[in-house]
This record gives C-alpha cells, structure tokens and sequence, in this order.
C-alpha cells in the first residue's frame, strides 16, 4: 500500500511540474514522467492490457509527436501574439469551472471506503483476448479494415503525384 502512496504522490508532482515548467520541452518530458506513474497504477491494479498500451501508445507514440511538433514551432517571446481581455476571462471562467468540479469531487469521496476486487483476472490480457476474439469479433475485424484504410489514404494523400511534375 505504501508503494501506491508513493506512486500516487510522484504522480502528483510530476503533473504539477508539468503545469508550471516554463519551458515547453521539460514540460513534455514531465507529461511522460506522469504517463509511466500511471503504468505503474495500471501494473498496481492488475489492468496489465491498460499499462501496455499506455507504455507504448502515450508514452511510445504521442510524447514523441509532442516534442517533434514543439521543436519545429519556432517558440520566440518576440512573435507571441498578445492575448486580449476576452481571453484572459475565458481562462479565469475555465479556471472556476475547474475549481468547482475539483471541490465537487473531493466532497463526494469517501476515503474510508475501501475497494476490492472480487475477481483476480479482471485485468489479464488474456480474459481480454478470449472477450475480444469470441463475443467482439466482427466489430474488431471492421475496425480493424477501417483502419486499414485510413493508412492507405494517408500514403496516398501523403505521397506526391508523379503525372503533374
């Protein structure tokens, strides 16, 4: 139990570094931090399917667009457009939302209450395949085609045509 606590307070402060670091890197590289705190909760939970693909699409895969979208832009102070009133009163409205949702939340947890899992494989990959290859089979082949097929028209729509040159 004092693992999770400990992983749970990691979790915490590397989400706040993200929030406060004020460069754009070192605040991606804290978002992966907090992506494999949270494997580590998956891996606590038994949920190994949820800590794979959390390991390899949002730390493997979207961290790394991240950076390269932010190495690319050009981040000077100088060409940084001023943000109007209208803007800054969004935000601050944003804000008291969040706010209200956060207290909202902690008033409705019991901290007492403890769950427990009445069944040890309820987070195995392998009850995952059974469900998924038995009951969900058309549904996961036709996604699968439609997948498919959105990376055949990205190629297409990404590779040059040779007749106009």
């Amino acid at each position: 139990m004092s693992l999770f606590y400990f992983v749970a307070f990691l979790s915490i402060l590397f989400a706040l570094l993200v929030i406060f670091s004020k460069n754009p890197v070192h605040s991606v590289l804290y978002l992966i931090l907090t992506f494999f705190t949270f494997t580590i909760h998956y891996i606590l939970l038994n949920a190994q399917f949820l800590a794979i693909v959390n390991f390899i699409v949002y730390m493997g895969a979207i961290m790394v667009l991240f950076l390269f979208v932010l190495m690319l832009l050009n981040l000077n102070e100088d060409s940084e457009p001023v943000k109007t009133s209208m803007v800054k009163f969004a935000a601050i409205i944003g804000g008291g939302c969040l706010l209200i949702t956060l207290a909202a939340s902690f008033k409705v947890v019991h901290p007492s209450s403890v769950v427990a899992l009445t069944n040890d494989n309820l987070g195995l990959v392998k009850n995952l395949g059974k469900v998924l290859f038995n009951e969900f089979l058309l549904p996961f082949e036709v996604s699968s085609l439609l997948l498919f097929s959105a990376m055949v028209g990205a190629v297409l729509l990404a590779t040059k045509d040779k007749s106009n040159v």
